[in-house]
């Protein structure tokens, strides 16, 4: 039988212990550089069902696993027996040192080698004959930064990243061993095949200079976000003019931001953009949420053509009307596509009304399959367009102005290969220079609308509604997105309506987070029969930008 007609199957104990978080880093990295030019092997686990339902939907008549045979490997001997030669050795990390598993991660994706914890080490480096690449014991004292974890990672720029052995288009922020490996925690661990199929630098650090993280206390403070800026410096110096970077991962909630487990100075959502404006000048973009994202090294093999949507089968005419459309947010990442956006999207009311469903267009490069099928099974009503800000999470106006032109070569790309000609949910801290919204009407010209957050106190404010060369732009409303309740949504929506709005051409783009399409059915007739006075008609995005651009241009 032909290789590539067959995938292997390995199903993760994940069974909450230290044992299932060995286990499924040593399997991580055996599936990263096994997929590295091939699709070969397939990761299931006993508590997650969401890969085995992946594997069963691509399986099915007309989909690409379609005719393929399923090999079961039964244990992990078979697993490193079918990596063969490709396995060259053996990382042996330091749980004195948690950051040390992330160093390990970086040096098995360079040298193909697997990750060990000592346990696993006495266990199997005899019984599979593995040489020892490097073992991090002892290594990390904190001897030169006064911080073991940044001696650690300082250490890796220099030996990997520094040298050019590391990838300059992806970069991860997973998680370390601190706490979770005792937990048996596996989310950041069974996203290590990516970071080692494309020999990624991992790390794991605070973006805050003014307070020390909870997994280092004894840090001299700001040392992480020192370290931080050196990895940016790297990846900018050897990337520089020729491609953006990828940081795919989200900052350890519980160590660097205020928590039920570790109080802190700065808020979660605060901490999320303060990541973004720290490394959005080194041409760098966020794929946040990206635990539990298995088999990205699998599903990235798929054959993937340019994408295409339909356009809108009608064209109503300016009115005096109440525009609405309703953005369903916050698919921007791996794990909100690949986990989340199911839920929704197989509600049965999906359809009834245009909405607007936000993805990040790059994600093509790790989950093209799982996009293509969503465009694929789109109604007339649903439409696509760029989340959080466009191909990536990034502050468009700590864009250094020299590298203008490779922002939009990147943005380009991205949007002519999933159709899309709206920027809908940009976020930075202040209203988009010109310089942004010049370059946003060469990929975006359909559309624009901003949420401006000034957590830096520096007078950010959102623009006011008009039209740039064509291009339309507003203020993306985020007032109804913190809940599902379908009468709270309408109330919200409600108060955000101008009292001016009567009698007059009105529109009103709303971010909705994580919410049926059913809910917000119930919201509009919760809205309207509160409400009758409001002449409210809820649009596609493309009609809705469309006549917002009729209507302000008309009244220049």
């Amino acid at each position: 039988m032909n290789q590539d007609d067959i995938i292997y199957t390995y199903k993760l104990s994940d069974c909450e212990t230290q044992f299932s978080y060995d286990e499924a880093m040593l399997v991580a990295c055996l599936q990263g550089f096994i997929n590295r030019d091939v699709h070969r092997v397939y990761i299931t686990s006993k508590r997650n069902n969401r890969p085995q339902a992946w594997l069963d939907l691509f399986s099915s008549r007309g989909e690409w696993f379609y005719g393929k045979t399923v090999k079961i490997l039964s244990d992990l001997d078979a697993l490193v027996n079918l990596a063969g030669e490709r396995l060259k050795g053996a990382v042996i990390w330091d749980p004195e040192v948690p950051a040390s598993v992330n160093v390990a991660t970086t040096i098995a994706g360079v040298k193909d080698g697997v990750v060990l914890s000592p346990e696993f080490a006495e266990k199997y480096l005899a019984r599979w004959n593995l040489k020892v690449l490097k073992d991090l014991r002892g290594f990390f004292t904190g001897s030169k930064s006064g911080s073991a974890k940044n001696d650690a990672y300082r250490w890796a720029i220099r030996e990997y990243l520094a040298k050019g052995l590391c990838s300059s288009h992806l970069i991860c922020l997973y998680e370390d061993a601190f706490h979770v490996r005792d937990a048996g925690n596996i989310r950041y661990v069974v996203t290590r095949d990516w970071a080692v199929k494309n020999r990624a630098f991992v790390f794991d650090l605070s973006p805050w200079g003014d307070e020390k993280p909870a997994d280092d206390p004894a840090q001299p403070l700001g040392t992480d976000l020192q370290t931080y800026k050196l990895i940016l410096e790297e990846v900018l110096r050897q990337s520089a003019g020729k491609h953006m970077t990828e940081l795919a991962g989200f900052f350890a909630f519980s160590k660097y931001s205020n928590m039920p487990d570790h109080k802190s100075i700065h808020d979660p959502v605060p901490t999320e953009w303060e990541t973004v404006f720290l490394i959005s000048p080194y041409n760098c973009y966020q794929n946040t949420v990206a635990h539990d994202c298995y088999n990205q090294s699998f599903h990235s093999h798929y054959p993937f053509t340019p994408l295409k949507q339909h356009c809108p089968k009608s064209k109503p005419k300016l009115g005096k009307k109440i525009y609405i459309c309703f953005h369903m947010s916050d698919y921007d990442s791996t794990t909100p596509l690949y986990d989340f956006l199911p839920n929704f999207w197989s509600d049965e009311n999906r359809g009834k009304i245009p909405l607007a469903w936000g993805i990040n267009p790059n994600l093509i490069e790790t989950y093209p399959d799982i996009i293509t099928y969503f465009y694929r099974t789109a109604t007339e009503n649903d439409y696509f367009v760029s989340d959080a800000s466009a191909a990536g999470y990034f502050n468009p106006n700590r864009v250094q102005k020299q590298y203008i032109p490779l922002l939009i070569k990147h943005n380009k790309y991205f949007f002519r290969q999933t159709d899309m000609s709206i920027a809908p949910m940009v976020l930075d801290w202040d209203e988009p220079t010109d310089a942004v919204k010049d370059a946003f009407t060469r990929f975006s010209p359909e559309g624009f609308a901003i949420i401006v957050l000034d957590f830096h106190g520096k007078g950010g404010k959102p623009p006011k509604p008009h039209v740039w060369k064509g291009m339309p732009i507003l203020e993306m409303l985020n007032t109804a997105c913190h809940t599902n309740d379908p009468k709270l949504i309408a109330e919200l929506v409600y108060k955000s309506i101008k009292e001016d709005s009567l009698g007059s051409s009105c529109f009103y783009y709303f971010r909705i987070v994580w919410v049926k399409p059913s809910t917000i059915i119930k919201a509009l007739e919760s809205l309207r029969k509160n409400h009758p006075e409001l002449n409210v008609m809820v649009v596609d995005p493309y009609t809705f930008f469309r006549l917002f651009k009729e209507f302000h241009m008309q009244t220049k």
